[in-house]
């Protein structure tokens, strides 16, 4: 035995672990903590206004960071097969916590909507964990039922029959921004899954129709459509967030006006902590902070396709449908909260993934990377063992 396969037995003789996605944890960090830093910047003013205390937001916000870590490590724990084997329980715990939330009595409402059960001092809104349970079930559907899937229609409808039941109840908060980003999530795990493309096509097609009903039934979801398409027209009115986000980013021209000194976040811009933290980032940081931004995202979208296809290729199929579905959900929200702070969509209310103000939101993309890196992980160690067998 010469050297090399001496010292490859060594290293696996002593369990040498394999190497760690830093890459991808470093990068969310970066997310977190400069998230961290523009609520405090967007919400000392309002916070001051509006409780007398500056640090309101930030302190529940670094609360919500602690328990989103403490979280994340909890899932680390959970091996993938657990989780496969707990995939349909929790679309079931999630489908109870939709229907608790609209109890009268349980859910708590808030501008018009109501998606939150007060636990104590805490808020749970139910679909923020459900977006992370319907990927988890899914993922083991796709892998339990593979052959149904690519070559029977109802192979096809079963998913879709109890994805639009969890999207039914999304609505009834009314939610829609969560119920579109829940829907395109699971519809492109579908065709990863290997559905039929005149089946994906055909259901995309009733989607699109949806959700045109959807708007043209609701008068509060035509005026944002309207204002999208013009929001000058209606400046203080329809139009207003819209129009002070554009403001926002025209004042921040490419390199910013500088941290905490962004002017619309002074009461011009509603949400600014929120929704439209973004704006609040053009602002200070300009275009080369917005780019930089976007190209965290990208980065961590590109990455949770990688640890995918590196999951395919083990073998390991469920495990590489929950990273397909992360980084789909994880680019798709961040697309569509970026894409309405410059004007590019319709205003919705979804949160900018790891960095706007919103414990439960923050929470789960904790998890969500945790799971990634636990998928890598077992990835990685499943390779190092077929290579020390070869070796």
């Amino acid at each position: 035995m010469n050297m090399a396969m001496q010292a490859g037995v060594k290293r696996g003789q002593r369990q040498v672990p394999p190497a760690f996605d830093y890459g991808l944890l470093g990068a969310t960090l970066v997310l977190l903590l400069f998230g961290a830093v523009m609520v405090a910047s967007a919400s000392l003013a309002v916070a001051d206004k509006t409780y007398g205390a500056p640090f309101h937001y930030l302190i529940r916000h670094g609360i919500a960071l602690g328990l989103g870590l403490v979280a994340g490590l909890m899932a680390s724990q959970v091996s993938m097969t657990q989780w496969e084997r707990m995939g349909i329980w929790l679309y079931f715990l999630g489908l109870a916590l939709l229907v608790l939330v609209l109890i009268p009595g349980v859910g708590r409402t808030a501008n018009g909507a109501t998606r939150w059960i007060p636990v104590g001092a805490f808020n749970l809104q139910s679909s923020e964990f459900m977006k992370l349970f319907m990927v988890i079930y899914i993922s083991g559907y796709l892998v339990r039922r593979r052959e149904e899937v690519s070559t029977s229609v109802w192979g096809f409808v079963k998913p879709m029959i109890l994805l639009l039941v969890a999207a039914g109840l999304i609505m009834l908060q009314p939610d829609f921004g969560t119920t579109g980003v829940l829907m395109a999530t699971a519809l492109g795990m579908l065709f990863l899954g290997g559905v039929a493309v005149w089946q994906f096509v055909l259901l995309l097609g009733a989607a699109a129709l949806s959700g045109v009903a959807l708007v043209v039934s609701s008068p509060y979801r035509m005026e944002r459509v309207t204002a999208f398409l013009d929001p000058f027209k209606d400046a203080f009115d329809s139009g207003y967030q819209l129009t002070q986000a554009l403001i926002a980013f025209g004042r921040g021209g490419a390199f910013g006006v500088g941290l905490g000194n962004g002017i619309q976040k002074q009461f011009y811009l509603p949400e600014a902590h929120t929704d439209f933290l973004m704006a609040v980032i053009g602002e200070e940081f300009g275009l080369a902070g917005t780019l930089a931004v976007l190209l965290l995202f990208a980065y961590i979208v590109w990455r949770a396709f990688v640890i995918g296809a590196a999951a395919e290729k083990a073998k390991q199929r469920f495990s590489a449908y929950v990273a397909y579905g992360f980084g789909l959900w994880i680019g798709m929200q961040a697309f569509i909260n970026i894409g309405v702070n410059l004007g590019l969509l319709p205003t919705k209310g979804l949160t900018l993934p790891f960095m706007s103000y919103g414990g439960n939101s923050i929470i789960v993309a904790c998890m969500v990377v945790a799971i990634l890196l636990r998928i890598d992980y077992e990835t990685r160690s499943a390779g190092g063992r077929k290579r020390w067998r070869r070796g």
